[in-house]
């Protein structure tokens, strides 16, 4: 295993025109673990993952990669599933496998075991003649997955893994990337669902318009917010019964389930009883914030305002207009 970080950045910087997609990042993501580049979409993410791997040259500032300054020197030992389709639409799902492990170092007989024993474990081990084109979306993204690990990498960068997967193949994907990792693999997942990915990653880094807003072992970043979120869940309510409560800095009302971020220094049971004057409630608990209420409590002063919730489609946009 790998002593030094296996990906490490200084001051990194990349422009497009005018506009700064990253600025000036200091990410570092230490060895054998599951680490989250999580933020909306916009935010740079991508571009500092392209960057890092040596497909963008950066404008400024430095890049390690398994300890090299040439991305593209070690480009052999990574794995990278682009957020983007990155197969051959017109070659057969099996040999497209076996050519990228080819590729990657691995002979062709071994290449082709591997790309077999892949397409079975993924539930396609019939559709192994079929075109890339003739599978569906998400099929394409579990052969995505299969090609970006196929060779057995010190390192394997997943943008926007779960894209088009259904529940049961998202289960199925998580279980493979923790697959790796078991096996000694750094995995580096980069989303703006960020509560697909909290539970499997055991450090972050949130990046809000190309910087670094929040960093390190995902216990420590929840520790430092501490127990300030109550999860209620409620019926009997009137509209906008749960607005303006004392105590309570941010609402999150899903209709019957909502969490409420308090104040520092609020009082939880003088919240209940505020509580129990509008609504009726089922269940109440003070619980840590999720990652998606610390990014967005980090980001509120930058965007103006704290009434902020994340699509599903990883924007950003005030709770009202939802």
């Amino acid at each position: 295993m790998i002593d030094t970080p296996v990906l490490a950045t200084r001051n990194l910087r990349k422009e497009f025109d005018t506009v700064v997609a990253v600025d000036d990042l200091d990410l570092e993501v230490a060895a054998g673990q599951v680490s989250g580049l999580l933020g909306p979409n916009g935010s740079g993410k991508t571009t500092t993952i392209r960057t890092v791997l040596g497909i963008f040259m950066p404008d400024g500032g430095e890049v390690r990669l398994l300890g090299s300054p040439d991305p593209l020197a070690v480009r052999t030992r990574v794995g990278y599933l682009p957020e983007e389709r990155g197969l051959y639409p017109k070659m057969q799902v099996q040999e497209q496998l076996a050519f990228l492990g080819a590729i990657r170092g691995l002979s062709h007989a071994e290449a082709n075991r591997r790309a077999a024993r892949w397409l079975d474990r993924l539930g396609l081990g019939e559709r192994a003649k079929s075109l890339t084109n003739d599978l569906s979306k998400g099929m394409q993204q579990k052969v995505q997955f299969a090609a970006a690990v196929i060779h057995e990498p010190d390192l394997v960068v997943l943008d926007e893994p779960f894209s088009g997967l259904d529940p049961v193949n998202t289960r199925l994907l998580k279980e493979l990337i923790l697959e790796q990792r078991q096996r000694g693999c750094t995995v580096v997942l980069s989303s703006h669902r960020m509560e697909q990915v909290e539970a499997m990653c055991e450090s972050i880094g949130l990046i809000h318009r190309g910087r670094l807003v929040l960093n390190g072992p995902l216990a420590e970043v929840k520790a430092r917010h501490g127990k300030n979120t109550l999860a209620i869940e409620y019926e009997g309510a009137a509209p906008g019964a749960l607005e303006g409560l004392p105590g309570v800095e941010a609402v999150s009302d899903s209709g019957r389930r909502a969490r409420l971020r308090m104040a520092p220094g609020a009082d939880p049971q003088q919240i209940a009883r505020a509580l129990l004057e509008r609504v009726r409630l089922r269940a109440f608990a003070i619980e840590e914030p999720s990652i998606e209420e610390i990014f967005i409590a980090a980001v509120a002063d930058d965007v103006g305002t704290a009434g902020l919730v994340l699509t599903e489609q990883g924007d950003l946009m005030p709770q009202e207009a939802r």
